[in-house]
């Protein structure tokens, strides 16, 4: 499947638009490709309750299973000014559980895969396979 990264990122800064970040004021945007063709996206949501925050890859994960299931396939993530950001390790996990094999993070540091950025992981294939 081919990634057009640039309309990605597009989506990524839309969703960016939408973040609720009355506290930190440093609003986040994801998106996401779909195995089966689909774009999600999400933005972070703050909490005066700092704990309850939930960040853009939370809410890009809920329009995942709002819309059907699928495996995600490529995902990038956006600041206020459109710079990749790297998602941090519990939002790693969470993406790593609706992985599809190889999925393919747009870092800081370049293009990576799921694996790469979360090694030695457990999730879904772990529980399948054992």
């Amino acid at each position: 499947m081919t990634v057009n990264w640039d309309e990605l990122r597009a989506v990524a800064n839309s969703a960016m638009q939408r973040a609720y970040v009355p506290y930190s004021k440093f609003p986040v945007g994801a998106a996401a490709l779909t195995e089966d063709g689909r774009v999600v996206s999400g933005c972070n949501v703050e909490n005066a309750s700092y704990g309850l925050t939930l960040c853009a890859e939370c809410s890009l994960v809920s329009d995942l299973v709002m819309g059907g299931i699928s495996r995600l396939v490529a995902f990038t993530c956006v600041d206020r000014s459109g710079n990749i950001l790297m998602p941090c390790g519990r939002c790693r996990q969470l993406l790593f559980e609706h992985s599809a094999p190889g999925m393919v993070l747009e870092t800081v540091s370049g293009f990576k895969t799921i694996d790469e950025v979360i090694p030695d992981s457990f999730g879904p294939r772990d529980l399948e396979e054992r």
